[in-house]
């Protein structure tokens, strides 16, 4: 099957409009996890995407601590070269093997770097990375708490954002990575990596409930840069099969359990959440393929990237990728948005 498709920034990639995520996949037992997960689940599930038309897959080595990429690898080995899909991965996050629990720490040092894209390459059983990205800004060797990413601007100790963005830039030069993108950083961080080398993509969150990197769309679309956003569903939270039991009985191993958007935030996420429940059902779709819909329908976004950990989710989602929403559908959503105060950000580009 092929889906919708769009150049990726400059680069000389065309991609479907909605891309696989492969966080929840990597498994239980590291500190950001999603709880343990079926390997073989995983791997049909991208499979079924890659067969429904999407034909790029976003990781991270740090999801799982390696084995996210693992399992893909496995998943994308029996394509022939032709119909493989393209891997984004990133660098950044380095863990302990000895203790697996603790949280990752924040480093870009160059000989880190380094070492990280050659595992990557290992795990993926890959020549070459299609988009290698910076996952996080640097902290200096200090735990990413993605609770308070914020706390990162008080970092000391840190790789400056030149010196590793020169790193990226020469892996590229040297054919080890296909295109260099930045996620989860800032529009004042994203200008100055420009002015060392093209970024080709940024990777922010963005959905109806975080709609805070509207400006950083505008400004990337400005610089011919490729636009990937993730989470459109806010992590379940506009699947609409997310509730306040569903979110009390989350395990202790899956990161949502303390996070604000499933606890202080969630009676105003779950409100928009079932706001989009009459679009969907004007559609005849699942009120996620509203969600991400939305989100494709920003000015700026080349992609939304999509995470399922069994073919039946990637079902649940796939329409988004050719679902039109009318202009009435957008002003009933923003009405929603307005009126249940949930997420920051713009209701809409206009």
């Amino acid at each position: 099957m092929t889906l919708p498709a769009k150049q990726l920034g400059t680069t000389s990639m065309t991609i479907s409009r909605t891309g696989f995520g492969a966080w929840a996949i990597g498994g239980g037992g590291w500190h950001y996890a999603w709880g343990s997960q079926d390997d073989a689940a995983s791997v049909a599930a991208i499979r079924h995407a890659v067969e429904a038309g999407v034909n790029w897959i976003d990781t991270a080595a740090v999801y799982g601590l390696g084995h996210s990429e693992e399992v893909i690898a496995k998943a994308i080995a029996d394509f022939p070269e032709a119909d493989r899909p393209y891997v984004f991965t990133k660098c950044g996050l380095v863990w302990d093997d000895n203790d697996p629990t603790a949280p990752p720490r924040n480093s870009m040092r160059p000989d880190s770097v380094r070492r990280e894209v050659e595992g990557s390459l290992r795990r993926l059983g890959v020549e070459s990375i299609d988009l290698y990205q910076v996952h996080w800004p640097d902290t200096g060797g200090e735990a990413l708490d993605y609770n308070d990413p914020q706390a990162q601007a008080a970092a000391r100790g840190a790789t400056p954002l030149e010196e590793y963005w020169q790193v990226m830039a020469d892996l590229k030069a040297e054919g080890k990575v296909r295109a260099i993108g930045l996620s989860n950083h800032s529009p004042e961080q994203v200008a100055a990596a420009e002015r060392v080398a093209h970024v080709d993509v940024v990777q922010p969150p963005f959905s109806a409930i975080n709609r805070s990197s509207a400006e950083l769309i505008a400004q990337a679309k400005a610089a011919g840069t490729g636009v990937i956003v993730y989470s459109p569903m806010q992590s379940g939270l506009l699947t609409g099969a997310f509730s306040k039991e569903r979110a009390a009985s989350l395990p202790d191993d899956d990161w949502r359990k303390t996070h604000p958007d499933f606890t202080t935030g969630l009676d105003a996420n779950l409100a928009l959440a079932a706001a989009l429940v009459p679009v969907a059902e004007r559609h005849g779709v699942s009120t996620g393929a509203v969600a991400v819909a939305w989100a494709l329908a920003w000015p700026g976004l080349d992609g939304t990237i999509v995470g399922a950990r069994t073919p039946q989710q990637v079902d649940g989602w796939i329409a988004a990728s050719t679902l039109e929403l009318t202009p009435a559908d957008f002003a009933e959503i923003a009405r929603a948005i307005e009126t249940t105060g949930a997420g920051e950000g713009p209701v809409s580009a206009a």
